[in-house]
This record gives structure tokens, C-alpha cells and sequence, in this order.
């Protein structure tokens, strides 16, 4: 007796799912680092449009020395627009950045968007990180940082 053997050719359906379950864990795996990464480089630039808001207002203090109309100058609007675009993609004013000055001393904050929390620089030099994000933008009064 001789038997015929056939082989069939193609995957299983079974083995199909396993590879698609795999290609799917390993996707997963890779956009977290993607987002993770990317929120990164948003808050590196969001720092960075603060900080320059601090060097501009020494020059704002020799200039006019007080910082009565600081947070209204164009400079400082511009890194604070800057900071906003960093955060969401788009320039809208005081969407995610706030800041008051008055005679003597002036603060003013971003959020970040990796953690909750939020940068804030101020008058005295001032440059570091604030838990709890809301509290940048709800209520902001703070001439100084908390």
C-alpha cells in the first residue's frame, strides 16, 4: 500500500492570531516609548520658553526698573505663546501659562505635559518644578513660586 501524503501549504488560523497578538504587544510596547519620548521633548521646550522669560526680565528691570507691565510685553508673551504651543500644538493665549507682576517681583508658570505639575520661574531667579498642574492656570495670583 502506498499512501499519498499531501501537504498543505498556508498557516493556521490558530498561528495567525498569535502573530497578530504579538505584533500588537509589540506596537503597544513601542508608542508608549514614542509618547513618553515625545512628552519629554515638549516639556525640554517648555522649560526653555520659561527660562528665557526669566532672562528677559532683567532686561525689562534695567530698562524700566519694575516689572509693572512685564507679563503684557511682547517678548514675554511670545515665550509664553511658545510654551503654550509646546504643550498642546497651538499658540492660544494663556491656555496652559499664566503670569503676574506688580512694582517689585513677578512669577509666572507653564504646564508640563509628562507629569502632573508645572514649571514656574520668578523674579528672584526662581526656576523649578510645581506638583499638581491645575494649579498654574485655576487661580493663579502668585507673584512668587510656591
Amino acid at each position: 500500500m502506498n499512501k499519498i501524503i499531501q501537504h498543505k501549504k498556508g498557516f493556521t488560523v490558530i498561528e495567525l492570531i498569535v502573530v497578530i497578538a504579538i505584533i500588537t504587544i509589540v506596537a503597544t510596547i513601542v508608542m508608549t516609548n514614542i509618547t513618553q519620548y515625545n512628552n519629554t521633548g515638549k516639556d525640554t521646550a517648555i522649560k526653555g520658553n520659561m527660562s528665557s522669560v526669566l532672562t528677559n526680565s532683567t532686561d525689562y528691570l534695567n530698562k524700566y526698573g519694575n516689572y509693572i507691565s512685564f507679563c503684557s510685553n511682547a517678548t514675554v508673551q511670545a515665550a509664553l505663546a511658545a510654551a503654550d504651543k509646546a504643550y498642546d500644538g497651538n499658540a492660544t493665549p494663556n491656555e496652559v501659562t499664566d503670569c503676574n507682576a506688580v512694582t517689585a517681583v513677578f512669577a509666572a508658570c507653564a504646564q508640563l505635559k509628562s507629569a502632573d505639575a508645572y514649571f514656574c520661574v520668578d523674579s528672584s531667579g526662581t526656576k523649578k518644578t510645581v506638583s499638581t498642574r491645575s494649579t498654574c492656570v485655576t487661580a493663579w495670583a502668585l507673584t512668587t513660586c510656591p
